[in-house]
């Protein structure tokens, strides 16, 4: 706690943290055209895309327009080495960038949470301190644009091996505006969105707000969500920036649980009987107020910092209790940039610090006969966690055209638990420490085609869940926190290119790709068993890939998107003690097995036309592929691999009317061929009766139609 409040008081002097620019500017291509530069913050300074050496996607609004809204996943399916599978139709997804964040599905703790992946909202954590997501505040139907790092992070965001997402709900429009929109879909999904915005003198201020319901195509699947921000962006005065981000949610999910291979051929709707006759669920009230501050010393120097407060109030039916979490998640950063230059060359230094702490308590009581809070207490504790890190990096220009990019950043991740129903196990805590370098070089071939290299390390900190292990036997009950788990660590190595073309032909207008070939070796890769219900650690996986992304813009308005992926992903040294299924001193090898949950190949594409004669009207057509996994580390059991074929059609900007009215309608079918598919799995699940019980299935063929009016 001392870290805290020492951090809190330098960021009452120096406060903000450079948020996702949305701004962009042009340069010349070798054929004198001029092509937008993207500016993303994927090393938390302002970049261009092009010039880092590190993968990373943007998602436009224009990317946003007709979908649901409702999970990540309707956005990143055209994000290539990146896997988002709704596990029920609703905001509970699992991601995956790069093997990161395979086992995030499970029985434990799981639902409605991804790990291994740091996601920021307008520049402030959804992450909590111990490298777990919840998805409460997140609808993409507020959103206006997402930057996807697929890189390994660690060396500036910490607990982040498989990379950082930040969703921007800042509006983009110049003027003043109010929007009001509504959505219906299949299995009773329904969803009303109210934004505003307005220009100040300085700055602008925004609200927006969402309601969704969905009764659930799956039986005991039903959901509600209620989210809700406001902000506020101005100027201070000519060297000072100021932010202010408050955003709310109510979130109730049911969950259907998984299926054995026979209940998912013979009727994939139906829930989990245990699932339901417990009513497992998730009733989550959760807020966050946060502000955003930079200031600028010079034209070389500038500092800037955040502080932000998130309380939060979950309750679940869980494993046949009843568990009541009050937590509090409080944090902030300070940063300072620093720009030298010299002779043919310009430096510019990067220092930062970061703290974030999570406390509370947990109260698990019996289940009544109604599956609400019971009479009898099961448990009281106190669980806590603390992220501190530290971190320093250095890019210099070599001329207009190298940039070398080197840095490194200490993290030091701690752990409390307390028992107030067994104070003989007394305060129990435990510290995670790493180091984390990188070193990046991009090189331009020409204004818009970079190619880039880089080797870094990552780290990835066990989740609460994970240090808080299950009983077994009875013989590990006196530990609180697991003592056998170590932080997950790799190296990554990484080569890519980006370019952007204007063509000008009679058939293409423009061409632009980025490709990434990576290898990484990981240690201590976490494994889930029995749901969830315990961790094992692999000594080492290894995981090597091809990414490729494209966008080709045709004559006359067509256009093509796609996105190819192929990981193999292996156990290099995984041997596992069969003691907790009751065979003492048994062992298995699962050396150069697959690692369970991740597909070899997966792929997207989408081919729109954007009607010239009546714009600005567009038809659309996607599919999506994903390969067949295993779910096990025995490689067993698999997840047969699935098509999925999409149509849409809409306006894809806001059409005006009269009187400063405009409106923008779309109409979606997904899953056209109404396929029978496996959306998610769990990992090295349970067994009943002896078959594995695993399978979610996915959506069957359904539609969303959503109309809004804007007056600007």
């Amino acid at each position: 706690m001392k870290r805290i409040f020492s951090f809190l008081a330098l960021c009452g002097a120096w406060t903000g943290l450079a948020s996702t620019a949305t701004a962009q500017t042009t340069a010349q291509d070798t054929l004198g055209r001029m092509l937008p530069e993207i500016t993303v913050t994927a090393t938390r300074m302002e970049e261009q895309i092009i010039r880092i050496p590190l993968a990373v996607s943007v998602i436009t609004k224009e990317r946003l327009v007709g979908i649901k809204g409702y999970g990540l996943d309707e956005a990143l399916s055209m994000v290539p080495g990146v896997l988002a599978q709704s596990r029920a139709g609703n905001q509970d997804i699992r991601i995956t960038i790069r093997g990161y964040g395979a086992r995030g599905a499970g029985d434990r703790s799981n639902s409605g949470t991804s790990r291994g992946v740091r996601i920021l909202l307008d520049g402030l954590p959804e992450t909590e301190p111990d490298g777990r997501t919840s998805f409460d505040h997140i609808d993409l139907s507020l959103a206006g644009r997402i930057d996807v790092v697929r890189s390994n992070a660690s060396s500036v965001y910490g607990n982040a091996a498989g990379g950082v997402l930040n969703i921007s709900t800042i509006p983009s429009y110049g003027s003043s505006f109010l929007s009001l929109g509504s959505t219906a879909g299949s299995f009773g999904f329904r969803k009303i969105v109210a934004q505003a915005g307005g220009q100040l003198s300085e700055g602008i201020v925004y609200a927006n707000a969402s309601n969704t319901d969905f009764d659930g195509w799956r039986e005991h699947s039903e959901s509600h969500r209620f989210v809700a921000n406001v902000g506020l962006l101005s100027a201070l005065d000519s060297k000072t920036e100021i932010e202010l981000h408050a955003v709310a949610a109510s979130n109730a999910f049911h969950i259907p649980g998984p299926l054995t291979q026979a209940q998912f051929d013979s009727l994939p709707s139906m829930s989990n009987p245990t699932y339901l006759q417990r009513d497992e669920r998730r009733f989550n009230r959760t807020g966050r107020l946060g502000m955003i501050l930079r200031h600028r010393l010079d034209s070389t120097v500038q500092f800037s910092g955040s502080l932000y407060v998130n309380p939060k109030y979950l309750q679940r039916s869980e494993r046949n209790t009843f568990r009541d979490f009050t937590r509090y998640h409080i944090g902030g950063n300070a940063m300072a940039h620093a720009r030298q230059y010299f002779s043919g060359w310009n430096n510019l230094v990067q220092v930062g610090m970061d703290e974030a702490y999570q406390d509370g308590s947990i109260v698990f009581h019996t289940l009544s006969s109604t599956n609400e809070r019971g009479d009898t207490l099961r448990d009281n504790k106190r669980e806590g966690a603390n992220n501190f890190g530290v971190f320093i990096h250095d890019e210099v220009a070599i001329g207009n055209d190298l940039r070398v990019f080197v840095g490194a950043r200490y993290d030091n991740a701690t752990y409390y638990s307390e028992n107030y129903v067994d104070p003989t196990l007394g305060l129990q805590s435990r510290d995670f420490e790493h180091v984390t370098p990188k070193l990046g070089i991009s090189y331009l071939l020409s204004p818009n085609h970079s190619i880039y290299a880089n080797i870094g390390g990552g780290v990835e900190i066990p989740a609460g869940n994970e240090t808080d292990p299950a009983g077994t036997y009875g013989q590990d009950t006196v530990y609180l926190i697991n003592p056998l788990l170590d932080p997950i660590t790799s190296t990554t190595y990484e080569l890519g290119t980006k370019h952007m073309v204007h063509i000008g032909s009679d058939v293409l207008s423009t061409i632009s790709y980025d490709a990434a070939v990576y290898m990484i070796s990981v240690k201590n890769d976490i494994i889930p068993y029995r749901g969830g219900r315990f961790y094992f650690t692999a000594g080492e996986t290894s995981r090597t890939g091809f990414e490729f992304g494209t966008s080709l813009g045709f004559q006359g308005g067509v256009s093509l998107q796609a996105a190819f992926t192929y990981a193999n992903n292996r156990y290099v040294d995984y041997t596992i003690d069969s003691a907790h299924y009751g065979k003492a001193g048994a062992s298995a090898d699962y050396n150069d097995n697959k690692a369970a949950g991740l597909p070899d190949v997966f792929a997207s594409a989408a081919l729109r036309y954007d009607m010239p004669f009546l714009a600005p009207l567009y038809v659309e057509a996607g599919m999506q592929h994903v390969g067949e996994y295993f779910v096990d580390d025995a490689n067993t059991y698999s997840v047969p691999s699935y098509s999925l074929f999409n149509a849409s059609i809409g306006l894809r900007e806001p059409l005006a009317l009269a009187g400063g009215v405009a409106v923008q309608a779309a109409l979606s079918v997904n899953n056209l061929t109404d396929e029978q598919y496996a959306a998610s799995a769990f990992i090295n699940p349970d067994l009943s009766g002896g078959r594995p019980v695993f399978l979610e299935p996915g959506l069957p063929r359904n539609f969303t139609f959503s109309i809004s009016l804007m007056y600007r």
